[in-house]
């Protein structure tokens, strides 16, 4: 049976202030995730990001059979259950709880079971090197401050560790509008001290662009291994996933995806 872990305050650090309303705008919204959610745990192989591109055409992940993984924002749950698939000991970690009741409703339906932890990525309170991957597709990488994540992904790693996480990319970030439209061809905001984004509806995310986030991965005591810019597949140019046309993203990188690694002892 998947376990459980205490909810956040039961020995882990107080939640920050934009971990709350993150928790909040998640537990409303998570009705919305579902179909989503139902496909991708439907798929019997991995798919990247909001273009679902095939794991197969990328090659980004190691061998991960018999590997302790950690699913850092893992909403519900898909890439925690193909870690599963894959034969690796997934733990899917969330802080909303209503992603998490979705998780374990496709874990019933899938007969995939593994652990979920209600918690945040910035301070999980999960024991230091006790896993071999920290991985994030958005979640962490987007919601939580790396100042925190990143540090708090380095203690989990064990010696020879890696972390792999996926985001929107830096180019993106500078021109997402202050409202709901999606994504142009105007600088929005400067680069100059980018990190967090606090929207108009109340929630914030982070956007660390290329350099600071090089910067911080070494100065936490990574290895930074590789930068994947990821482009939307062919398709009409007019459709929108996720504030973002397939016509934008096929002409500028829609995702940055990082892979960096904890040093061996």
């Amino acid at each position: 049976m998947a376990s459980e872990y205490p909810p956040p305050g039961d020995g882990s650090p107080p939640l920050s202030e934009h971990a709350v309303k993150t928790q909040a705008m998640w537990n409303e919204d998570a009705p919305n995730w579902v179909e989503g959610g139902r496909r991708k745990w439907a798929s019997p192989a991995p798919l990247w990001g909001a273009w679902n591109i095939p794991e197969q055409e990328l090659g980004i992940l190691p061998d991960v059979r018999g590997l302790d993984v950690v699913d850092l924002g893992c909403g519900t749950g898909y890439w925690s259950a193909w870690f599963a698939r894959l034969g690796a000991r997934p733990v899917g970690l969330d802080l909303s709880e209503e992603q998490l009741e979705t998780a374990r409703a496709f874990q019933r339906e899938h007969g995939i079971e593994f652990p979920l932890v209600h918690g945040s990525a910035e301070g999980t309170g999960l024991d230091a090197e006790s896993f071999d991957l920290a991985f994030s597709e958005y979640g962490a990488a987007t919601w939580c401050d790396p100042s925190l994540w990143i540090p708090e992904a380095h203690r989990l790693l064990r010696p020879g560790g890696r972390l792999i996480f996926l985001r929107d990319s830096a180019l993106a970030s500078l021109c997402y509008p202050p409202g709901e439209e999606p994504v142009g061809e105007t600088l929005m905001r400067p680069q100059l001290g980018l990190n967090r984004i606090d929207w108009a509806e109340g929630e914030s995310d982070f956007h660390l662009p290329h350099g600071p986030m090089v910067a911080l991965l070494r100065e936490t005591g990574f290895e930074v291994e590789a930068l994947h810019e990821l482009y939307a597949p062919e398709g009409p140019d007019d459709e929108v996933r996720f504030y973002m046309r397939r016509g934008w993203a096929r002409r500028w990188p829609a995702e940055d995806l990082w892979i960096a690694r904890r040093p061996p002892a």
